[in-house]
């Protein structure tokens, strides 16, 4: 037999849950939705054949399910992330794949902005000027 169920509220003017013959079930409660609350808390209960989870509820998040640790599931999720991008390139129209192709080579790049820019420091000519040769330059410019 379904048991009826309602909220009522008490002489003292808090709620109560109470089943048809006016029998307090639960309660009291201060506010309505406290009450109800705990009534859809006890239905639910009541339901056959669903599972109930003792995990903490976490409002407004969904459970998350149980974190795979380990190097396998780094590499699965290395090579999902590999596959992905694979499958985002092929995606992109033909003048977008053939104009990155053809500029895309970083150690290129490197080496013609090496080339043009010189080098500094301890291999740069400037480095290399004998002193005393300077010194005869500087004096004969009459410096």
């Amino acid at each position: 037999m379904t048991k009826i169920l309602n909220v009522t509220r008490n002489d003292d003017g808090q709620f109560e849950i109470t089943d048809q013959r006016g029998t307090v079930v639960e309660g009291p409660f201060d506010t309505n939705a406290a009450a109800w609350s705990a009534l859809d808390r006890i239905d639910r209960d009541t339901i056959p054949g669903k599972p109930r989870s003792n995990k903490k509820v976490l409002w407004g998040k969904p459970e998350k399910p149980a974190k795979r640790n380990g190097k396998k599931a780094g590499m699965r999720k290395a090579a999902k992330d590999e596959h992905r991008m694979k499958v985002n390139a092929a995606k992109a129209p033909g003048w977008v794949r053939s104009v990155a192709a053809a500029t895309f080579d970083p150690a290129g790049e490197r080496n013609y902005r090496d080339h043009r820019l010189g080098t500094f420091g301890a291999a740069s000519e400037v480095k290399r000027i004998d002193p005393a040769t300077y010194l005869a330059e500087k004096a004969a410019r009459g410096e």
